[in-house]
C-alpha cells in the first residue's frame, strides 16, 4: 500500500487532538497536583508523543508533534511550566521536544508493519529509548556549548540525572503501548479513521 500524500479533515482533526493532549500532558500537575512526587512533576509528554505515533501512524503522528513544537516556539504556552517562545530553543531540554517528532514517527512506523500486541509494546519502548538518547545528548551538548553548565558537569553526570525519571517513563511507555493496542482492536480498526487510511 502506497502512503497517502495528503491528509483528510478527519486526519487533521485527530492530529490536532494530540497537539492539545501534549499541552495538557506537559502541565498535568497544574490539574492534578498529586502527580508531583518528591518535588518532581510527572509529565505525560513522552506518553502522548508515543501514543500519537502508535495511533495516528508515522507521518501524521510526526506532523502532530511538529505542530506542537512550532506552536510552542511561536509563543503559545504549551510547553512544561506553561512556557513558550523562541527562547526555548536554547534550553538544555529542548532536545526532548525535538525528539517527540522522531519517536512518534518511529513508533508509528513499527506498528504499521505489524499490529500485534508485542509490536506495540516494543515500539513504545524503542521510542522511549530514542527519546532518552536524543534528549540527553542534546542536553549535554547544550551545557557544553551554549548554556551555563553546573560546576563539574560530566557526560556521566547528565545520564545519572536521567536515572530518576526512567522507571516512570518505562511504565508510561508500556502503558502507551497497551492503550494504543486496545484502542486499535476495539475501536480504531473499525472506525472511519482507519478505513480512510486503508483505502486511500
Amino acid at each position: 500500500m502506497k502512503p497517502r500524500n495528503y491528509w483528510t479533515p478527519l486526519d487533521l482533526t485527530v492530529g490536532s487532538m494530540f497537539v492539545a493532549l501534549m499541552a495538557v500532558g506537559a502541565n498535568i500537575t497544574s490539574i492534578a497536583p498529586f502527580m508531583v512526587i518528591g518535588g518532581v512533576p510527572i509529565t505525560l509528554q513522552t506518553f502522548f508523543a508515543i501514543l500519537s505515533g502508535l495511533i495516528l501512524g508515522s507521518r501524521l503522528g510526526a506532523l502532530s508533534m511538529f505542530t506542537y513544537m512550532v506552536l510552542g516556539l511561536t509563543g503559545v504556552p504549551v510547553f512544561a511550566q506553561f512556557k513558550g517562545g523562541a527562547a526555548i530553543l536554547l534550553s538544555p531540554t529542548f532536545g526532548f521536544i525535538v525528539s517527540f517528532i522522531l519517536i512518534a514517527y518511529v513508533a508509528g512506523k513499527m506498528v504499521e508493519k505489524k499490529r500485534s500486541f508485542p509490536r506495540y509494546i516494543s515500539a513504545a519502548l524503542v521510542a522511549m529509548v530514542i527519546n532518552y538518547i536524543f534528549g540527553t545528548n542534546w542536553m549535554y551538548a547544550a551545557y557544553i556549548f551554549w548554556f551555563d553548565a553546573p560546576e563539574g558537569l560530566t557526560y556521566k553526570m547528565v545520564w545519572y540525572w536521567m536515572v530518576f525519571p526512567l522507571p516512570k517513563d518505562i511504565i508510561l511507555s508500556t502503558c502507551a503501548g497497551v492503550v494504543a493496542y486496545r484502542l486499535e482492536k476495539r475501536l480504531i480498526a473499525r472506525s472511519n479513521f482507519r478505513k480512510i487510511q486503508n483505502t486511500a
